[in-house]
């Protein structure tokens, strides 16, 4: 029988389910792009997006990888606006997506990379098994830390609708995490300000209002809707609570930092072309 963290019972996993998840795990395997998955899952609509992604997931699990939390996407409005979307998704992060502060992404590493920048929190406490207030997460946060996430599309072009982006593990590919925790005592996650630069140049700017509101209003909505589907957080978990600006693609070469004001700076590197792994990119 099937896990409570896989999300989808085994006899609800449909062929075309498997079969999307097939294209885009061959997509991860091969470095090469796929075609979107949408048209395979026949509008199937969100859940059947969510079993694909689920499928993946328990593939990683199966093969050794530990899931360390989870992220929300498309809560910017500026990144809605980007990829045409109107309601935010999550997916889930493993240990093995995370690169250190000021580390380097090896080339190759993913196939489209994009940054931006968010506030990560970090449970100190289990969330409720059912649906969460303010007030629950709240208790439950044990610090904050400024965050890259570089999210990365196995679908061609990022020619992605909502079901595409769900079914590829919300567009997850690596993060980078500050290296100072701020207690959300010291730290008004709704009014901070982040600007990110690239090579220097100011490239993505936006505050904590909007990131839904709020980092936390996120946070409450991710909580409550894996609390729905069984799988709560927990204590310890990583919570990636998404975009404050838009995101910004990535090339060989670039440097990237953000600053999230009251909470500090983060910064990465993409390796230049034909340039080796550095030890320590996080793979």
């Amino acid at each position: 029988m099937p896990t409570k963290s896989d999300g989808v019972r085994a006899d609800a996993v449909s062929p075309a389910v498997v079969k999307a998840a097939d294209l885009l795990a061959e997509a991860t395997r091969t470095g090469v792009v796929c075609p979107p998955v949408r048209d395979l899952l026949d509008g199937g609509g969100l859940e059947t997006a969510y079993a694909v992604q689920q499928l993946n997931v328990r593939r990683g699990v199966d093969g050794g990888r530990r899931i360390v939390g989870r992220k929300i996407g498309l809560t910017s409005p500026a990144v809605q606006r980007q990829l045409g979307v109107d309601q935010p998704d999550f997916g889930a992060l493993f240990a093995d997506m995370a690169v250190p502060d000021g580390g380097e992404v090896p080339v190759g590493r993913l196939l489209q990379p994009k940054v931006e920048a968010e506030v990560a929190l970090v449970l100190g406490r289990d969330l409720p098994e059912g649906e969460c207030t303010i007030v629950d997460v709240l208790r439950a946060v044990d610090f904050a830390l400024p965050a890259l996430e570089i999210v990365d599309s196995r679908v061609r072009n990022w020619d992605i609708s909502l079901v595409d982006t769900v079914a590829d593990n919300a567009s997850c590919g690596l993060y980078v995490l500050g290296a100072t925790p701020v207690p959300l005592t010291a730290v008004d996650l709704r009014t901070v300000t982040m600007t990110m630069t690239r090579g220097g140049e100011t490239v993505s700017e936006g505050t904590g209002a909007d990131c839904l509101g709020s980092p936390l209003t996120a946070a409450v909505w991710l909580a409550s809707a894996l609390a729905q589907r069984g799988d709560p957080l927990r204590a310890g978990d990583l919570v990636l609570t998404g975009a404050l600006g838009p995101m910004t693609p990535a090339v060989p070469g670039d440097a990237f930092e953000a600053h999230i004001s009251d909470l500090g700076s983060v910064r990465v590197r993409f390796a230049e072309q034909g340039t080796e792994a550095s030890e320590g990119d996080g793979k």
